[in-house]
């Protein structure tokens, strides 16, 4: 079972499979509550529900009703209500998303790479800070390491810690 948002990059998954992440659901039910219409109302609607469904989330996460008690006051939606179901699936957030996410800041703040090798260069380096930091590795001493193996001809430090 994982955590996604609703990009069509994942239809390939199978809806019993997946939590759909409501951090999305309650931003995209926001935007909804501040249109013109009727989908203002319905946004609202929506506004009210999550905020039931958490209070109930909560409330079972702190113990202070059972799981087959909420269960009972949730109906399950399949990819909406995984978490529902499921003891340790959150109903928010995206695991993939949250690695990513210092990623999508940079790419956002500077406009991104102009360039193939550029875009390249990205990916890579992203690869090893992320890497180096699931290790507790110090991530600038880890790439000033090879930067100065390649500017005295030496072997590249490996990325990964030997065990």
């Amino acid at each position: 079972m994982s955590i996604s948002d609703r990009a069509k990059a994942l239809n390939f998954w199978a809806m019993k499979r997946r939590q759909i992440c409501w951090a999305h659901l309650l931003r995209k039910f926001v935007s909804f509550s501040e249109r013109d219409g009727p989908a203002s109302q319905y946004g609202k609607q929506m506004l009210q529900y999550t905020g039931i469904m958490f209070e109930m989330y909560y409330a079972c996460k702190d113990a202070k009703i059972t799981r087959a008690e909420f269960r009972r006051r949730m109906q399950p939606f399949e990819a909406l209500w995984a978490f529902v179901d499921k003891t340790g699936i959150e109903p928010t957030n995206n695991h993939a998303e949250q690695k990513l996410r210092a990623f999508v800041l940079w790419r956002r703040r500077s406009f991104g790479a102009q360039s193939e090798s550029g875009n390249r260069f990205a990916e890579r380096i992203m690869t090893v800070v992320h890497t180096a930091r699931k290790q507790g590795r110090h991530v600038l001493s880890y790439l000033t390491a090879v930067c100065e193996a390649f500017r005295t001809g030496q072997p590249t430090p490996p990325l990964f810690a030997s065990s």
